[in-house]
């Protein structure tokens, strides 16, 4: 509905139309739909059906490791004598008691 008001330097009518935001209303409206949807599916009413599924079969014989072609490098793990100089640390007396 149009608003009808007076210009305050002529005493003209002026009227102002409103428009309706759509988008915004779209929006809103879409926002309410999907909050109510989550409490739904948050409290239980509702539940997404999901169909049980199956393994596969799977046959296996205990004990074997299985066969794995593998390039790798080798580690060599060993010891060896060092010498090595250790700082001395000490605590000087300045008289204190």
């Amino acid at each position: 509905m149009p608003e009808i008001h007076r210009d305050p330097y002529s005493n003209d009518r002026v009227v102002i139309e409103k428009k309706s935001g759509a988008g915004r209303t779209i929006a809103i409206l879409l926002v309410v739909i999907l909050a109510v949807v989550g409490i739904l599916f948050a409290t239980g009413f509702w539940k997404a059906d999901v169909k049980e599924g199956a393994l596969p079969e799977v046959s296996v014989k205990g004990g074997d490791m299985p066969k794995v072609d593998l390039d790798s490098k080798a580690v060599v793990v060993g010891t060896k004598t060092e010498t090595v100089e250790v700082p001395t640390v000490g605590v000087k007396d300045n008289g204190e008691k």
